[in-house]
């Protein structure tokens, strides 16, 4: 059952701002000749947006696991996950970071949810990874938990 799935997706302003490769690639090709100029810049610029959604990662929250980017957590190794926002989620991806700590960070996402890993056998202390709806995935991750609990009888 999923609980929880969230793509991260770039926001506009890195699209805008991936759009400077466009003029320069014409200042490098048009003095040479303008059509390769023209084709190059939206060839380089269609290839950069094709990078950018191709690379984004998942965040999900399924009853036996936690997903984020490559790696997957289950449930019986999460922690208590907890929300940061502005100006504490910043801190968490600086100055309070744990160089040990699985990263899913991306810089147009200022949310991030820090999830503590409990297994003695995994050098990884946490996850820290970006999300647009932090608060809802520490739900997820907390409905998950008690739904993966069956009561003894």
């Amino acid at each position: 059952m999923q609980f929880y799935r969230e793509r991260l997706w770039p926001s506009a302003w890195v699209f805008v701002s991936t759009a400077l490769v466009m003029p320069a690639s014409l200042l490098v090709f048009l003095p040479i000749n303008a059509f390769v100029g023209v084709v190059s810049a939206i060839v380089l610029y269609g290839a950069t947006v094709a990078l950018l959604l191709g690379t984004s990662p998942i965040i999900l929250v399924t009853s036996g696991e936690v997903v984020a980017g490559r790696a997957r957590l289950p449930l019986e190794f999460a922690g208590d996950a907890q929300s940061y926002v502005e100006p504490e989620a910043t801190l968490q991806r600086g100055r309070r970071l744990d160089a040990r700590a699985w990263l899913v960070i991306r810089g147009w996402i200022a949310p991030v949810v820090k999830l503590p890993v409990e297994d003695a056998n995994d050098p990884t202390p946490y996850w820290l990874f970006s999300t647009r709806h932090p608060l809802e995935v520490v739900q997820a991750i907390e409905d998950a938990k008690k739904s993966a609990v069956t009561p003894s009888t």
